[in-house]
């Protein structure tokens, strides 16, 4: 009986290429919304302060931190699948209110707004698998 010894690439397969866009020393966070990952640089970070989602500017406030793109599509996107509570182990509802009015998302809903496009794609009517979205009355 022969027995061949494993390697490494063998057991965890093949590793990927670095990504060309992000510096090998980057953190990469993934964004509650969309479900992409990105170097934190792309992202806002937003935590819970006494039940209110507030975005964490400085990246210096205290406590677990959700990860989201500056859009107005993926705080949509987070807020239908109700992913903060879950990415900040929080028990109860959170208020959003806060990121409504944040300066980084108003700006950007602003421009895409004058010129019809922006970063990130504003949610449609219609889901990934092409069927469209049904609305609660």
């Amino acid at each position: 009986m022969k027995v061949e010894a494993l390697d490494s690439e063998m057991v965890q397969g093949p590793r990927r290429a670095a990504d060309p866009q992000c510096d090998p020393g980057s953190p990469v966070r993934t964004c509650v919304g969309c479900k992409t990952r990105a170097v934190i640089g792309e992202l806002l970070r937003v935590v819970a302060v006494d039940g209110r989602l507030v975005v964490d500017e400085r990246r210096r406030l205290p406590g677990r931190g959700a990860w989201l793109h500056p859009g107005p599509g993926c705080l949509a996107k987070a807020e239908r699948r109700r992913a903060f509570p879950r990415a900040l182990k929080a028990q109860g509802v959170l208020d959003a209110a806060g990121l409504h009015h944040h300066p980084a998302l108003t700006a950007l809903t602003a421009r895409t707004a004058e010129t019809g496009t922006g970063t990130y794609p504003e949610p449609t009517g219609i889901k990934e698998a092409g069927r469209p979205v049904m609305s609660q009355p």
